[in-house]
């Protein structure tokens, strides 16, 4: 175990690493990129690209579902977003396009009052299984008992069971049934994906609930406040490490595996590579994946949480718009960045490390690099181009 390092009398505390401090060591043997095989399997579910869409609602709606199912990638959306509230929800996306950013926080509780709607949810899910997609939803723990049963019925493949943090342990006040995960994973008729936590304990626990894959991430994403409103959360790296290390010890205990999803801090494919060296199965992403073309956001991206009554949770960032949905998965690249074509990055840097497949670049030699994205790219900063922008 790593040692604790005092923050002061009485407090000790275990130093924790963000994908930005880290870099991959190259293998002792390469391989053609296109030898690298990045499949994987969520719920049963195979796919060639390890990316899922985050549910969010400048992110993900019923036609960018399909057409990440298309290209061979997954899409979650988010069932107590803004498409399950309002038959036609174009205008309301225009409206938090076009308000300043004072009253932003306002309208947005405002606007997330409107009751959800549960003729929208299954119109909402059958319109993506019509199309040829893959349904993948979510809705927080406090409505998933309502709401998953709603889209298994409705034909749902996937229901993701996300919040802040989620736990086996939680408390509730009286009066209020907190949500049985054991329970709820067992009853319902679908795969069940849980998150998001940080800790190995938390990890090991969703597992043993049934979870058929879990979130990890608390506070990286580039809308998400929680660090900032909460205090709270872990390095990705770290997160990630710790999370995948109560996998492989779950998979000793019981024979299953249970994938990890790096979830929150991605936006290039280093970044993507790098959460995946340090353990993870697949990624989820938004910002990414907001500057779509096909992205409801129109260059806006906000924070998935449904906003409080008495916090702002989550913010909105614009992110522009630079491509397609297929040009940011599987290129060609448009940008210098490494925002395009995630997935030839990730098969690129396989090929540098010598992995196969995705399992054998789960362990991939990992350094300590806090200087890897500034050293020697005084130009590239200067001229803000590549990693400089």
């Amino acid at each position: 175990m790593e040692a604790s390092i005092p923050v002061g009398r009485g407090k000790l505390a275990r130093r924790a690493y963000g994908i930005d401090e880290i870099a991959l060591v190259p293998g002792s043997g390469t391989l053609d990129p296109a030898l690298a095989d990045t499949t994987w399997s969520v719920g049963g579910i195979g796919r060639e690209i390890p990316i899922i869409a985050s549910a969010m609602d400048g992110v993900v709606d019923g036609s960018v579902v399909v057409t990440l199912t298309e290209l061979g990638a997954l899409g979650v959306l988010n069932l107590e977003g803004l498409q399950t509230r309002y038959e036609t929800p174009t205008p309301v996306l225009e409206r938090i396009t076009q308000v300043g950013n004072e009253e932003f926080v306002g309208l947005m509780q405002q606007l997330y009052q409107e009751p959800i709607k549960p003729e929208l949810v299954t119109a909402r899910i059958q319109e993506i299984k019509q199309r040829g997609g893959i349904a993948a939803v979510s809705s927080t723990p406090g409505r998933a008992t309502t709401l998953g049963p709603l889209a298994a019925a409705a034909g749902a493949d996937l229901f993701f069971v996300q919040a802040t943090v989620v736990s086996t342990a939680h408390l509730a006040v009286p009066g209020v049934e907190s949500l049985d995960l054991h329970r709820f994973c067992q009853e319902l008729p679908i795969p069940v994906v849980l998150g998001n936590c940080v800790t190995y304990g938390v990890a090991l626990n969703l597992m043993k609930a049934g979870a058929a894959a879990i979130l990890v991430g608390i506070g990286p994403g580039a809308a998400c406040t929680s660090r900032g409103v909460l205090g709270v959360g872990v390095p990705q790296a770290t997160a990630v490490a710790d999370c995948a290390a109560a996998r492989a010890d779950y998979e000793v205990q019981t024979g299953r595996y249970v994938p990890v999803i790096a979830d929150g801090g991605l936006v290039t494919g280093g970044d993507i590579c790098k959460a995946i060296a340090c353990g993870a199965d697949g990624v989820m992403i938004g910002s990414p994946l907001a500057r779509a073309q096909e992205a409801p956001g129109r260059g806006y991206h906000w924070g998935m949480a449904t906003p409080s009554p008495v916090l702002p949770r989550g913010t909105r960032i614009r992110v522009g718009t630079t491509g397609t949905l297929a040009q940011i998965l599987r290129g060609p690249a448009l940008l210098d960045d490494g925002t395009h074509n995630l997935l030839g990055a990730l098969k690129n840097s396989m090929a540098t490390v010598g992995a196969k497949n995705l399992r054998e670049m789960q362990k991939t030699e990992v350094v300590i690099a806090p200087s890897l994205l500034t050293e020697g790219k005084v130009y590239q900063r200067a001229q803000k181009l590549g990693m400089g922008k």
